[in-house]
């Protein structure tokens, strides 16, 4: 392909990126992002990655798309917002759990469906092309960056103009010769807003997340969550929005938008089957597609956000046959109170056998008591 032929391909990638409204679309080459590999294996050396998992299962290909794609030769990079669709969180009501504005439904959609598109279209030029969207094998914030598609924000979000930190991020990685599109000049310059907004401190310097202290790892996470993290959960299901919230930017955009419910009924929630859940919220990540984890969530919310009638509901949790479940029963009942949480909390004890749960239905009955 010649330079004029590029030239001409990539101005149909644009007006298709417009037509499809995507926040921004550039190009960037296929060298590694060898910078942020280099950080990559820093956090995983540090434990600040938390679990390896996602890109940092294996850094090395995560930054070296040439090492899934030999063929390639340029990243179509598009970023959507999705604040429109999502709008703010309804106002807070007792039993009720927030799920991030991202997750409110599966905003990824239209922006496979404009970079499937853009893939239609470079195949029909006669280049091979591949999508990749919410993608282990690209880090697609370093693609937004190199592309122009947007800049590295102090909380490890990338940013946009108008859209500041709302953005879902997808690639199209390709053979085509395409022209590349600068890196955008700008940056957060003097503001932190984004870093004493996190509830767990879990930005604890600019642009470093400490992702086992961040609400959203752990929401998405298997395991016991940490207490620590548990009393900073606040009324959540899943995710957390609060350095998006902070930021100046994307303040702005948000204000434009109206009111949406982001909320669902917890107690409802924990009455539905693990099949209901799972297929309920396919869109989120559920670890091994295990309904557990969303109950164990609801739980942690519900010791925020419960009234007296979440205490019954709670209460059935203590008679899982998944320790996991009984111990955050147990956390959420404590953090209830009551004296019908403290007689659940009483005839469980005389019952339980796993020592982890024991000790936290002891810590919740001594909660309640200094109440």
């Amino acid at each position: 392909m010649d330079t004029a032929s590029g030239a001409a391909l990539f101005e149909q990638l644009q007006q298709l990126g417009e037509a499809h409204d995507l926040a921004g679309l550039g190009v960037c080459s296929v060298e590694p992002f060898a910078e942020v590999r280099d950080e990559m294996e820093r956090r995983l050396l540090s434990g600040e990655a938390g679990r390896r998992r996602f890109t940092y299962t294996d850094p090395s290909a995560a930054t070296d798309i040439r090492s899934t794609f030999p063929w390639a030769e340029s990243l179509v990079v598009a970023a959507a917002t999705y604040l429109p669709a999502a709008g703010r969180p309804g106002p807070a009501s007792g039993n009720s759990g927030r799920i991030s504005r991202f997750a409110t439904s599966d905003h990824y959609r239209p922006l496979r469906a404009a970079l499937g598109e853009a893939a239609l279209q470079l195949v029909g030029a006669g280049h091979q092309a591949e999508v990749l969207v919410d993608d282990n094998r690209l880090v697609d914030r370093a693609a937004a960056v190199r592309a122009g598609v947007a800049w590295w924000g102090k909380s490890t979000m990338v940013l946009a103009p108008k859209f500041g930190p709302w953005l879902l991020l997808g690639s199209v990685v390709t053979d085509a010769p395409l022209p590349v599109t600068p890196p955008m000049t700008r940056d957060c310059g003097t503001c932190t807003a984004c870093i004493p907004a996190c509830p767990t401190g879990a930005l604890d310097a600019e642009g470093v997340l400490d992702a086992p202290r961040c609400i959203s790892y752990w929401a998405q996470t298997p395991g016991t969550i940490p207490v620590d993290i548990r009393e900073a959960w606040g009324d959540r299901l899943y995710g957390c929005d609060e350095c998006l919230t902070a930021c100046p930017p994307g303040q702005r955009w948000e204000e434009q938008e109206s009111e949406m419910d982001g909320r669902v009924d917890l107690l409802f929630l924990l009455e539905k089957t693990d099949d209901e859940l799972i297929n309920e919220y396919s869109h989120f990540y559920v670890p091994r597609r295990d309904a557990g984890f969303l109950r164990r969530n609801a739980l942690v919310g519900l010791g925020h956000s419960g009234s007296a009638a979440a205490v019954p509901v709670v209460a059935q949790l203590l008679g899982s046959s998944r320790p996991m479940l009984r111990l955050h029963a147990a956390w959420a009942l404590g953090a209830l109170g009551g004296a019908g949480a403290a007689a659940a909390l009483a005839g469980a004890a005389d019952l339980e056998t796993d020592v982890e749960v024991r000790s936290e239905i002891a810590l919740a009955r001594e909660q309640i008591d200094l109440a």
